[in-house]
């Protein structure tokens, strides 16, 4: 049974969103993805978000761009965490859509990571989870080992052979 929801509202988006699915994937959270538009599909959207819990959804992540309406609308309807990822668009970079996600009215939370934050909504939604999950918690504990040890790593061979070197290699 999936844990998070991955939605999207088109399938442009996709390249952007599969990035959380990939952390999800490392960390062994479950998944289930879905294209839903707020503005094209909402009778199919409103459906859906109404029986996610019951599915077993703990956590939802919304991808949109320009008006950028899905995030605000799961949340509206699905009533555990939403996390919002603006989307990078050719119009105003994104800009638009961060306003449209972090602008929610009171009552109706949006997490919103960056624009085209993907990654890090993916880890935000394990995190959430690793809060009852010790197996989730685990994973993202060993995650975060494991960014250290690489940073640890390019410092090592900065030292070693200096900037010059190191920007040449």
């Amino acid at each position: 049974m999936a844990q998070v929801s991955i939605v999207m509202g088109s399938d442009s988006d996709m390249a952007v969103m599969s990035q959380a699915a990939d952390v999800l994937d490392k960390l062994g959270v479950t998944y289930e993805m879905r294209i839903l538009s707020a503005h094209r599909q909402t009778d199919e959207l409103v459906e859906y978000l109404k029986a996610a819990e019951d599915r077993g959804i703990k956590v939802m992540i919304a991808g949109a761009g320009k008006a950028a309406a899905l995030p605000g609308m799961c949340a509206a309807i699905f009533h555990l965490p939403v996390i919002g990822i603006p989307m990078k668009t050719s119009d105003l970079g994104g800009v638009d859509s961060l306003y449209s996600i972090v602008q929610m009215p009171s009552g109706v939370p949006v997490a919103t990571v960056a624009i085209n934050g993907a990654k890090n909504a993916g880890i935000l939604a394990a995190k959430i989870l690793a809060v009852s999950d010790e197996k989730v918690r685990a994973a993202v504990e060993a995650m975060a080992d494991d960014m250290k040890a690489e940073v640890m790593e390019k410092d090592a061979k900065l030292q070693k052979i200096g900037h010059k070197a190191y920007l040449n290699a």
